[in-house]
């Protein structure tokens, strides 16, 4: 078969294809390749294959370099890629030696399958990794997911943890939409928003004449949700005449509506979550000890964005599109001094605040990018300083932050932020091993 012919034979696969050199030069890259990486060939011919990868494995456990020393094709394996934008991406990869007529070796091919989609964890082309709605790549989100996934499949009660605004709602409905009860009523209630007789109605239901206004049966969001899922948001606000009530229904699959004289089955899952912490509050004596062990069986932990900072990029992606067709706008991105202000805050209001931040920006938007001026005041004026002569240079601050807050700055382009930085690749790439990135 002519060089030819094999490149279109290659350029066919489902599998991403490349070639090296004895020197690791990057010298075929086929269409599949291209279109996992983000990287055109034109790109990459020509550079040596850590500069396009840049994994964990490249300089320790690499495939390739043990097919090329060994001779030999070897096993398959997964690891961690990051593609063009940054974004991390799972996938399973084997090599193989290539050799001349005479059978010397004289170079390395791999094969790569992108394998992130699996396990619900999916990069959609030209955004990030996701749970529905739910968008991080962070290594703690991405094990989160991980759990939520497994955990979805069960019927065990899930508590959700974190700060207001970590998207507590968006991992709930992750849970049922992944559940075998994906079919039947996802059912939310919020037990602050409620007063305590009004909130005993709403879950339970009543019968005609249970009160003065009851004038007929009605069913209570237990009972609409038959078959499906309940999210009791800001659970530690539940009043602890209802706990009782609710420990009867997680342990005995049924309740009393109101005025009722016999009790009713039910069959659904619990998901609740809560901002405060239930530990303290069952030592205070206002939430039942029995409930919090009953609830905590599959406990997640949300993380604040001002812990998963590398995320800030991907949620900036994730809500342009969205807000920018609901603005009929069509915005490509922000402007990297957006990103280094929006890197310094510290969120309070977590990923809830940047959101309200991009609308903002979105809003006011002249042209295709976001820029400074298009930050509300209180960010806009906390715009980074520009360099100075006694400035100790952006690595002494906090090396891992500024890494990663130069690096997402510069849409993960090595040479350029190793430009900005005043580094040269190989140090970026020696600080970037160091802290994992």
């Amino acid at each position: 078969m002519s060089r030819e012919n094999l490149a279109r034979v290659l350029d066919d696969m489902g599998l991403g294809v490349f070639t090296v050199d004895e020197d690791w030069n990057i010298r075929f890259f086929n269409r599949e390749a291209e279109r996992i990486t983000g990287y055109s060939r034109d790109e990459v011919l020509g550079k040596k294959c850590h500069e396009v990868f840049y994994t964990q494995n490249c300089h320790e456990r690499c495939q390739l370099r043990q097919a090329i020393q060994t001779g030999r094709k070897s096993g398959k394996t997964r690891l961690d890629i990051r593609d063009k934008s940054g974004r991390r991406l799972a996938v399973e990869v084997s090599a193989a030696p290539l050799t001349d007529a005479a059978g010397a070796v004289v170079g390395g091919v791999e094969t790569f399958l992108d394998v992130s989609g699996t396990n619900a964890v999916r990069p959609a082309a030209g955004r990030s990794h996701g749970l529905d709605e739910f968008v991080g790549a962070d290594d703690a989100i991405l094990r989160l997911f991980e759990t939520l996934t497994l955990a979805a499949g069960t019927t065990a009660p899930i508590l959700l943890l974190g700060e207001t605004g970590t998207g507590k709602d968006l991992l709930a409905r992750a849970a049922h939409s992944l559940s075998h009860r994906r079919d039947g009523p996802f059912v939310k209630i919020n037990c602050a928003a409620l007063p305590e007789n009004l909130l005993e109605s709403e879950l339970f239901g009543y019968k005609k004449g249970a009160f003065t206004d009851a004038r007929a049966d009605k069913p209570g969001i237990l009972q609409t949700a038959e078959g499906g899922t309940v999210f009791f948001d800001e659970i530690g606000e539940l009043p602890l005449s209802l706990q009782a009530k609710l420990l009867q229904v997680m342990e005995e699959k049924r309740f009393h509506p109101l005025g009722a004289t016999s009790p009713r089955t039910v069959d659904v899952r619990l998901v609740a979550a809560t901002n405060r912490s239930l530990k303290t509050l069952a030592a205070e004596g206002k939430f039942r000890d029995d409930l919090y062990f009953r609830l905590r069986v599959l406990e997640l932990e949300i993380p604040p964005l001002r812990k998963r900072r590398s995320d800030i990029p991907l949620l900036i992606e994730h809500f342009l599109k969205h807000i920018g067709e609901m603005y009929h706008k069509r915005i490509a991105g922000a402007d990297p001094a957006v990103i280094k202000i929006l890197y310094r805050h510290d969120f309070p209001g977590n990923v809830r605040e940047l959101l309200h931040v991009v609308e903002h920006a979105v809003i006011l938007a002249k042209d295709d990018m976001l820029h400074t001026g298009d930050l509300p005041p209180y960010l806009a004026q906390s715009a980074p300083r520009k360099a100075v002569a006694d400035d100790p240079g952006p690595l002494a601050r906090s090396e891992r932050d500024c890494l990663v807050e130069e690096l997402a700055a510069h849409g993960w382009n090595m040479a350029q932020t190793a430009k900005t930085l005043g580094v040269n690749r190989s140090t970026l790439w020696r600080k970037m091993k160091k802290y994992g990135l």
